[in-house]
């Protein structure tokens, strides 16, 4: 009997917990020739899901838990409970009930089919416009500046991946991964299931402006060089632009001598434009500095505090 690994992430998911695990028992009900281990890694939640996770743990010994000893982010905390992950195949999902787990069936079946990757790219959304439109944005851009052709649309890292997959991005040793970005890298035969992006039914979302930015700034880091490469086109053309405004203002000094006035008004609002394009890509470089930098420190994903259900050689 192959045994397919469910892993999501959990930070004060209380209200959604026990509905997550209902759902994905009944995934498994229609798929009896599975088995199943659920593995939740819960990053120091501060409201009640940590006594929830106990007591579906204490339940069912097929429900793993991972608590976290502090909050390590919305990265480095699922991918750390993917890599433990043991089963035949892997699904990924978030726990806060956005990303259907009924959608599994078809992962399924397209995993018996051949496939190795079976991706959920979001085909629609029930949470609203101004999102959607944001990310579509964002994912034509990382698709025209990376250099990975393949790249998914609309994904969120939601889907199932075969054992020789996850074995394949072990091989990365990636501290900070972009996930995403990896499934496209790694390659393997894919396919892509369409799905409905839910509502969030409770609690309200962790991501913000903050850590949109850090996720988006990842992608480009890890997989283009198109930002680095705009800095050096643009220094050489603003430089060859400054160099024949300088020398039309020469002439002009020489011909109008005497009555040619330079003033302070371009000189001013030339320093302001050049000195603003420096520091946004002194910004730009800094952000390929973090990631060398976050390379370089080489610190474990995550500190684990306890496990639960996890046998002793796992817990090691």
């Amino acid at each position: 009997m192959k045994t397919i690994s469910i892993v999501a992430g959990c930070y004060n998911e209380e209200g959604n917990l026990q509905e997550l695990y209902d759902r994905l028992r009944a995934v498994f009900e229609r798929n009896p020739q599975y088995d199943y281990e659920i593995i939740i890694a819960d990053n120091c939640s501060t409201d009640g899901s940590r006594g929830v996770l106990r007591r579906l743990a204490a339940e069912d010994p097929k429900f793993k838990v991972i608590f976290n000893a502090n909050n390590f982010g919305h990265i480095r905390s699922p991918f750390n409970a993917f890599l433990q992950a043991t089963g035949d195949a892997v699904v990924m999902m978030c726990s806060d009930l956005q990303e259907p787990p009924e959608v599994i069936d078809e992962f399924l079946r397209k995993w018996e089919e051949g496939f190795d990757v079976v991706a959920g790219v979001r085909s629609g959304t029930r949470e609203g416009w101004f999102m959607p439109i944001f990310r579509n944005l964002y994912y034509w851009l990382l698709g025209k500046a990376s250099d990975n052709s393949h790249l998914l649309k609309a994904f969120t890292g939601f889907g199932l991946y075969d054992r020789k997959f996850c074995d394949a991005v072990k091989l990365y040793n990636e501290p900070y991964p972009y996930f995403r970005g990896l499934v496209s890298e790694i390659g393997f035969k894919q396919a892509q299931v369409p799905f409905v992006q839910d509502k969030r039914k409770h609690g309200r979302t962790k991501n913000n402006f903050f850590t949109l930015y850090d996720m988006a700034m990842t992608g480009f880091v890890n997989h283009s060089k198109l930002p680095l490469r705009l800095a050096v086109f643009f220094g050489f053309f603003a430089g060859f632009v400054s160099f024949l405004i300088a020398m039309g203002y020469l002439v002009a000094k020489l011909v109008w001598w005497d009555r040619f006035q330079m003033g302070t008004a371009p000189i001013l609002i030339g320093i302001f434009s050049f000195m603003s394009v420096q520091l946004f890509f002194i910004g730009v470089i800094g952000e390929y500095i973090g990631a060398i930098w976050t390379q370089v420190k080489n610190r474990p994903l995550v500190i684990e505090d306890e496990k639960l259900n996890f046998d002793e050689k796992e817990k090691k």
